[in-house]
């Protein structure tokens, strides 16, 4: 068959069988002329087409719109109301049969009720016998007032101040009257002590316009304050151990020089930090009291008023390692290279001559006020200082930070220190009669309540007040209340004599917070003194 050549693009795309091929430049002599005087190709602009769409305008041919809209519909309002109103009532006349078996006399059997008393006598006079030998009530008192079953927070007081140069509340103090707190700044953990200004603030929490972040007095300290006590009958004076190892005494009714009295730096002064201060009774001189104080140089110094506003020492004792009794029931330990500073004191509450004294070394040791012999090497100073300590108990893991001595029982005291545990030991044995562990940080105050025998709160480094029932449980706390949220250490407690519900709490952030505590923790449960002694009874060595 015949095969016919594709077209060129410029070529008419068929053409019929024989019908003559059109002219092209090759052949034409005309056309070869002109394409080779103008050019190959030239540039030229073709109109556009328009198209018109047929599905859009049958689409539009196909659609119609119309509407509809039915009858108005007709509608009446209509109101009815009555007007004559009437009460009807019915009462049944009283039949005169039942007023009568009413007023009839009641028939009662006197014999088989004579018979029936007779055949229980015996046994109720048994039952009345045993009630009246039983002790179930005993102590118990009834309690009329509304029962509140929770601890509040009921201020958070602060100095803006001291927060801003990072200081920690050191101590915290009730005064005589419980309507005034105050708190000492200071540093418990690092930095330059000696040289860093502090502050003791108060506020009244009974004055109307109280301001949490507004202390009615802040008094400015050179050196840090370390502790606080208030005097326990004239309601402004307080007492302060420094860091300097100086005691100093303010007036708080005096606005513009509180201080009163103060040691001074002599060869009587502490050369370590004053880690508490107590004021105790001066028997020759009622109106007069004299401060105790305890530092970690080991003494534990009494000082005395004198007129020109001096403390000045009046006895002392110190703790020295190779004076305290060894015990054959405590483990071996290098006596002379225990530390002996002490750290916290605890009067008993039933003997004024005996005490407790914690040390850095871990143990509690029971002292004796009336102790006679000199401590030696004989420290210098102006007085003769002697050895109280008596009888050492089993030491804790680390130095004991604060001792309590119980005042509900002679023998009863309470220790904790930086294992985090809390013993409760009976003066009379070496062993404690039992140990908590509380905390996997530091244990920093420990403290009973002033009105419940098997009470005590302790202050933890984990930023936690915890409060003891021992009623309840030996093992746990009953509550653990959180002092601040950023588990800063909780350095101090104070219960307030006064007013029985309140605790005050001290922590690192500089904060001190007012704890109401619920009435499970402030009336006294039947049987709860005998329950005591039952617990200081137990024999552990």
């Amino acid at each position: 068959g015949d095969v016919t050549a594709r077209p060129f693009p410029w070529e008419p795309e068929a053409r019929a069988v024989g019908e003559p091929r059109a002219a092209t430049a090759g052949s034409d002599p005309r056309a070869r002329r002109a394409l080779s005087g103008a050019g190959m190709f030239a540039d030229s602009t073709a109109p556009g087409a328009d198209v018109q769409s047929l599905w859009r305008s049958a689409r539009s041919a196909r659609c119609e719109s119309k509407t509809c809209q039915t009858g108005k519909i007709s509608t009446t309002e209509a109101a009815a109301q009555s007007h004559t109103a009437r009460d009807a009532a019915v009462q049944t006349e009283q039949s005169k049969d039942a007023v009568q078996d009413f007023q009839q006399e009641v028939q009662v059997d006197y014999t088989g009720l004579l018979s029936f008393l007779q055949r229980v006598e015996d046994a109720v006079i048994k039952e009345l016998n045993k009630n009246w030998k039983s002790h179930a009530f005993d102590g118990f008192e009834v309690n009329w007032t509304d029962q509140d079953e929770r601890v509040l927070c009921l201020h958070t007081l602060s100095y803006p101040e001291a927060q801003n140069q990072n200081l920690q509340v050191t101590s915290v103090s009730w005064n005589a009257t419980g309507s005034v707190i105050a708190c000492s700044y200071g540093r418990l953990d690092h930095g330059d002590w000696s040289t860093e200004r502090s502050y003791v603030c108060t506020w009244n929490l009974d004055r109307r316009g109280l301001n949490p972040q507004h202390p009615d007095l802040v008094v400015d300290v050179p050196s840090s304050v370390m502790c606080l006590a208030f005097h326990p009958s004239q309601p402004s004076l307080i007492a302060g151990g420094l860091f300097s190892g100086e005691l100093v005494v303010w007036d708080t009714s005096r606005t513009e020089d509180p201080v009163i009295l103060r040691t001074g730096m002599t060869d009587d002064t502490h050369t370590d930090p004053v880690y508490q201060v107590n004021w105790l009774p001066d028997t020759k001189h009622r109106n007069h009291a004299r401060l105790l104080s305890v530092a970690t140089d080991g003494k534990i110094l009494v000082w005395r008023e004198e007129r020109d506003g001096r403390l000045a020492l009046a006895e002392g004792f110190a703790i020295v390692a190779q004076q305290v009794p060894r015990s054959t029931h405590l483990k071996k330990v290098a006596w002379g290279e225990a530390a002996v500073g002490v750290t916290s004191l605890s009067f008993s509450h039933f003997d004024a001559d005996v005490f407790v004294v914690g040390v850095e070394g871990g143990y509690s040791l029971r002292c004796s006020a009336l102790a006679q012999a000199a401590a030696l090497p004989r420290p210098g100073g102006s007085v003769p200082l002697r050895a109280p300590a008596q009888f050492a108990f089993s030491p804790h893991a680390g130095p004991v930070y604060s001792v309590s001595c119980s005042p509900f029982h002679r023998n009863l005291f309470l220790s904790c220190g930086t294992d985090g545990q809390v013993h409760l030991h009976s003066m009379l044995q070496t062993q404690p009669l039992f140990a908590l562990q509380l905390s996997k940080k530091y244990l920093f105050c420990v403290c009973w309540s002033p009105v419940r025998p098997l009470v005590f709160a302790a202050a933890s480094g984990e930023g936690e007040v915890h409060l003891f029932d021992l009623a309840r449980s030996k093992q746990k706390p009953t509550v653990s209340l959180k002092q601040s949220m950023s588990d800063c250490p909780v350095y101090c407690l104070e219960f307030n004599t006064k007013h029985t519900r309140l605790l005050a709490a001290g922590d690192a952030a500089g904060t001190v917070k007012v704890w109401q505590l619920s009435s499970d923790f402030t009336e006294q449960g039947p049987r709860e003194m005998s329950h005591l002694e039952q617990l200081a009874s137990e024999v552990m060595d």
